[in-house]
């Protein structure tokens, strides 16, 4: 296997531009492509990136290759690329990563121009594991070299060898790549990458370098991009939103982000995550109350209840602290939505500690918790505390906390019954959605809404909103089911009009307007901007 240099001043091999010289089989066929992602919306987002640079690089996704393609056991085309963007933060992501890969291995036997790559936190921590374990696989790539991808893809294949390129800083910002969105009517835009928190239980930090953040005309420009091309949401993320500004010495940078995304107009939606409540100044909340275009709804993360615990976390903030942002954000914006992220059974976690995380999770009445048993990750600071907890004591208090959060969604999302909301409606619905005949979409809150359209009402498309009235209600949604037309509103919207678009141009029929009758897929990744210097 080829390593190439870890040392992040080596030259790079970021080829945002570079074609892959092979971008048929031996048949003639585009090459195709599949990326799976695990973990969070940074990797979501990197994951576009990554499809973006491939299909740059000529290869097309494996659900819009043509007939003709090599089929797997269940009768599903094999991509001649897979890329795994991979998570380090639980222990099930190493599982999951290991148990897919061995599955490939068989499909790779048969199919010996397939390639596999592994890129993402799990590859930049476990860099050597990976091909010891999985020696089938090509290219390794880590967090801060994404724009490597199609040159080391190449440079295996040509060479008959597996590559390896893990750089230790960042070598350019992921946002100059050409990325392929998910979805045409939202998308993300990175304001940072990195961390400069050092909670003990989180490997983040090592793997992603310290925080970097983008200049604010970088990112009004890539929003503005984004609404040209019919988004009318969008997502701010960070590893640390609300520390935005730190390295370039404005402690107050994000609130002002918040406000001048206010003014771009087609711009309805705003969303950002994740914050640091250590770091949740009122300026934000101030920002947040008077800035039309930010929905009320915030990602709160608080991990524990317990003063003790979250001390043992170094987590920068105390329960009272937390609630009273809370309070705040509640008073300013009273009809918010409030999510969290917390562990269950951190090391010298007591009865009492998790009594007092219950305690805070009662008060706090969040719409919805993300709720993880601790696991304990090699590298981590917490995964050498003393007074590791027995498997069956996390779990049973795991159960006990979801059990105490699903009965508090399911009240909050009960009050909201009766109440009218505007739905942009999503392009994925319901596991029910066949029998149920419901659409779904995400409330201003977030909150999802699975509705129907009254018979005669026109139906919506992804993109567009709906205004209906919460008829039910459940612990993970709720439901709208308008008794006439005259209870139910639809508006068109630009980023209709844009899945409208993008679904005749995946079927090949000319779009009036585009110079060569389609748009492209992938947009270019936006360019730096220069820094001036005295």
């Amino acid at each position: 296997m080829t390593q190439n240099s870890v040392d992040s001043s080596a030259p790079t091999s970021n080829t945002a531009n570079t074609a892959v010289e092979s971008a048929t089989d031996a048949a003639g066929h585009p090459r195709t492509y599949q990326v799976r992602t695990y973990g969070c919306q940074m990797n979501v987002h990197d994951s576009e990136r990554m499809a973006g640079l491939l299909e740059t690089a000529g290869l097309v996704a494996v659900e819009e290759a043509g007939p003709g393609r090599i089929l797997d056991a269940n009768g599903d085309a094999v991509p001649d690329v897979v890329v795994f963007n991979t998570c380090a933060v639980r222990e099930n992501a190493d599982n999951k990563l290991y148990g897919n890969l061995g599955m490939l291995a068989h499909i790779k036997e048969i199919n010996p121009g397939m390639q596999i790559a592994v890129g993402g936190c799990l590859a930049q921590k476990d860099r050597d594991t990976i091909q010891k374990r999985a020696p089938w696989v090509d290219v390794v790539f880590g967090t801060h070299n994404v724009g490597a991808l199609p040159v080391l893809l190449e440079r295996a294949r040509h060479n008959a060898d597996a590559e390896m390129e893990i750089l230790e800083s960042l070598e350019v910002f992921p946002s100059t790549l050409p990325t392929r969105r998910d979805a045409v009517y939202s998308g993300w835009v990175s304001i940072s990458v990195g961390c400069n928190n050092t909670c003990t239980f989180c490997i983040v930090p090592s793997l992603r370098g310290k925080e970097r953040d983008r200049r604010p005309g970088e990112i009004l420009a890539e929003v503005q991009a984004l609404v040209d091309d019919g988004a009318i949401e969008v997502t701010l993320l960070g590893q640390n939103v609300n520390s935005y500004g730190v390295e370039f010495g404005d402690r107050l940078a994000f609130g002002k982000l918040l406000r001048a995304c206010g003014q771009i107009k087609g711009l309805e939606r705003l969303r950002f995550t994740s914050p640091h409540p250590a770091a949740f100044t009122d300026d934000v909340i101030a920002a947040m109350a008077a800035t039309p275009n930010v929905m009320p709804q915030l990602h709160m993360p608080l991990q524990s209840g317990s003063d003790k615990v979250l001390k043992d976390m170094r987590r920068s903030y105390r329960s009272a602290k937390f609630l009273g942002i809370l309070d705040k954000v509640r008073d300013q914006i009273p009809n918010a939505a409030i999510s969290t992220d917390i562990i269950v059974g951190f090391p010298g976690e007591t009865e009492e500690d998790f009594l007092a995380t219950l305690d805070v999770v009662e008060k706090s009445r969040f719409a919805t918790a993300f709720t993880y048993q601790y696991s304990q990750r090699p590298g981590t600071p917490a995964a050498d505390l003393p007074d590791q907890l027995p498997k069956e004591v996390v779990q049973e208090r795991f159960l006990r906390l979801t059990a105490l959060q699903d009965r508090i969604s399911a009240e909050e999302n009960a009050a909201q019954i009766g109440r009218e909301v505007e739905v942009m409606v999503t392009a994925t619905s319901g596991r029910k959605a066949a029998q149920t005949n419901r659409l779904s979409g995400r409330a201003k809150d977030q909150r999802l809404v699975h509705f129907s359209v009254p018979e005669g009402a026109p139906t919506p498309r992804p993109g567009d909103l709906v205004t209906v009235t919460i008829t039910a209600a459940a612990s993970f949604h709720v439901v709208a089911d308008p008794a006439t037309a005259a209870d139910y509103s639809l508006r068109r919207s630009r980023a209709g009009d844009a899945w409208d678009l993008a679904q005749a141009e995946s079927c090949g029929v000319p779009t009036p307007g585009a110079a060569s009758g389609a748009r492209p897929k992938v947009s270019l990744g936006m360019p730096s901007l220069q820094v001036r210097t005295a």
